[in-house]
C-alpha cells in the first residue's frame, strides 16, 4: 500500500478544503467544461489544449481508457466552439451493428432495406451545423471508414438506398480507446482515414496517472449523488480515502462515479469509513501501485509526506511477509530492533490493513 504516503498526506493538508475547491472548479470551469473535474497539471493541459482548439473547425481525436471522459470533453468542444448553438450527436460506432450503423450515420430512404418503411435522416443530416461525436471510431468497419473519409475530406454523402448527395455541414470529433496506429500497421484501420483524423490528437490520462484528482472528484460526486438521491453523506474519513487513492481504477473515472453512487445511496448520512468501502479495494487484489506525484500550487509539507511514505514503506513489508517482522526487515535492510521501533512510533498493527 505504497500509494498511502501520499494520500494520507493531501488528505490531511488539504482535506478541509476540498468542498471549496470543488465550488470554485465549478463556479471556474463549469460553464466552459461542464462536469470535467480536476486540479492536476495533466488536466489543466487537457482544460487549455480545449480552449484553444474548440473555436476551430479541425477534426480532433481523443485517445484514452474508457471511462476517463472522452464524451464530457468532446462535450466540452462542442459548448466552446462557433456551433454550441447547433446540434451535437453522440454515436457510439462499437456499440451498434455494422448492416445498422451506416442508417444510423447517414440516414436511409424508403425501401433501401426490409423494414425501411419510411425515410429517415442520419446523424450528419441531423448535425447539421454542429457536431458529431464518433465514439469508438476504432470499431468501426473498412467499409464505414471510407464513407467517413469521404464526409471529412468532400463534406457529402449518400443516404443508403439514395442517389441525391448531401451536404455535410459538421465538425467532427472522434474518440477511441484502441491504439489506432497500431490497427494501421495491422490493416485494420484505413491510412488515410488515421491521418484525416489525427489533426489535432488529445490524450485523456487514466485516473490512476492523477490521482491527485480523486479527493476532489470524489467530493463533486458526494454532492451530485447527495442531491440525487436526498442524502447527507458529509465526506469521507481518511482512512477511507487512503483506500480509494491506493485502487488502479481500471473503469476511470467512470467506476469511481459509479462506486461513490452506490456508498452514498448505502451510507445514507455520516462520512464514509473504510468498512463501508469494497473489500476488494481495501485488499486492493495484493497490487501496490507507486502514485502519481505533483506538487500542487498549494505546496506539499514534505516533512509530513516523507514520514507517510516510510509508514508506507513498512506497511507493505509488513504485508508481504504476513508480518514477520526479520523478514519484513530484511526487505527493508533494517534491524529488526529499529523496525519494531517504527511500527511503535507509526502505530502499525495487524488490524490496521
Amino acid at each position: 500500500m505504497l500509494n498511502a504516503a501520499i494520500a494520507g498526506s493531501a488528505q490531511e493538508d488539504r482535506g478541509l478544503r476540498l468542498v471549496n475547491d470543488v465550488q470554485i472548479l465549478r463556479s471556474k470551469n463549469r460553464e466552459k467544461f461542464g462536469d470535467i473535474v480536476g486540479h492536476s497539471a495533466k488536466m489543466q493541459e487537457i482544460f487549455t489544449l480545449v480552449e484553444k482548439v474548440a473555436d476551430s473547425d479541425s477534426t480532433i481525436i481523443i485517445h484514452g481508457e474508457s471511462g476517463t471522459g472522452k464524451g464530457l470533453i468532446a462535450r466540452a468542444i462542442h459548448k466552446n466552439s462557433n456551433r454550441k448553438d447547433k446540434p451535437f450527436i453522440t454515436i457510439n460506432c462499437g456499440a451498434i451493428p455494422e448492416n445498422l450503423l451506416e442508417s444510423e450515420l447517414f440516414g436511409h430512404v424508403k425501401g433501401a432495406f426490409t423494414g425501411a418503411t419510411s425515410s429517415k435522416p442520419g446523424k450528419f443530416e441531423l448535425a447539421n451545423r454542429g457536431s458529431v461525436f464518433l465514439d469508438e471510431i476504432g470499431d468501426m468497419s473498412a467499409n464505414l471508414q471510407v464513407k467517413i473519409l469521404r464526409v471529412l475530406e468532400e463534406r457529402e454523402f449518400e443516404q443508403v438506398g439514395g442517389s441525391k448527395t448531401i451536404t455535410a455541414d459538421v465538425r467532427i470529433i472522434a474518440a477511441t480507446h484502441r491504439d489506432l496506429e497500431k490497427l494501421v500497421q495491422e490493416g485494420a484501420f484505413r491510412e488515410d482515414l488515421f491521418y484525416r483524423l489525427n489533426v489535432i490528437p488529445l490524450e485523456v490520462p487514466p485516473l490512476r496517472v492523477r490521482k491527485q484528482d480523486i479527493p476532489l472528484l470524489i467530493t463533486h460526486f458526494l454532492r451530485e449523488f447527495n442531491l440525487k438521491n436526498g442524502r447527507d453523506v458529509k465526506g469521507v474519513t481518511n482512512d477511507a480515502m487512503i483506500i480509494l487513492k491506493e485502487h488502479s481504477w481500471p473503469g476511470n473515472v467512470r467506476e469511481l462515479k459509479n462506486l461513490i453512487e452506490r456508498l452514498v445511496v448505502l451510507k445514507g448520512e455520516g462520512e464514509i469509513d473504510p468498512l463501508d468501502v469494497p473489500e476488494k479495494l481495501r485488499r486492493n487484489d495484493g497490487h501496490s501501485e507507486l502514485p502519481s506525484m505533483e506538487i500542487s500550487e498549494d505546496g506539499i509539507n514534505l516533512n509530513t509526506a516523507v514520514t507517510e511514505f516510510e509508514k508506507a514503506l513498512i506497511l507493505e513489508s509488513l504485508q508481504k511477509t504476513n508480518w514477520v517482522k526479520n523478514q519484513a526487515a530484511k526487505l527493508l535492510r533494517l534491524n529488526r530492533t529499529t523496525l519494531v521501533e517504527k511500527i511503535k512510533r507509526h502505530q502499525l498493527e495487524p488490524s490496521h490493513v
